[in-house]
């Protein structure tokens, strides 16, 4: 089993930035990820990132603006969000895949977080 804690999150205005972070423990995971669901859509997958080298995936509206990354000394995977904007709320959740980092895109993942609520307002 692994268990995910996200922190972080909070309330910030269009063109602020913010970060997320993601505390995992029990057992290793090949790749970790970050999805959002924004009120009333469905959970859109943000940013991958395969642990043993450092491989990232990103949704292309994030491109540029987020950064993923993670600690290994200390098993935590944190997204650096930037130049932020309304659309960008939604509930962000932490996920870890014992398969393919690639395959999270299409929603692969075992083990979820219970999410860390990120609002930004115009």
């Amino acid at each position: 089993q692994v268990q995910l804690v996200e922190s972080g999150g909070g309330l910030v205005q269009a063109g602020d930035s913010l970060s997320v972070s993601c505390k995992a423990s029990g057992r290793s995971v090949y790749a970790m990820g970050w999805f959002r669901q924004a009120p009333g859509k469905d959970r859109q997958f943000v940013a991958a990132i395969r642990w043993n080298d450092g491989w990232t995936d990103y949704e292309e509206s994030v491109k540029g603006r987020f950064k993923i990354s993670r600690d290994e000394s200390e098993n935590t995977m944190s997204l650096q969000m930037n130049t932020l904007k309304p659309e960008d709320t939604a509930v962000y959740y932490c996920a870890a895949h014992q398969g393919s980092a690639l395959a999270m895109r299409s929603g692969a993942a075992q083990y979820w977080g219970k999410g860390t609520l990120v609002t930004v307002s115009s």
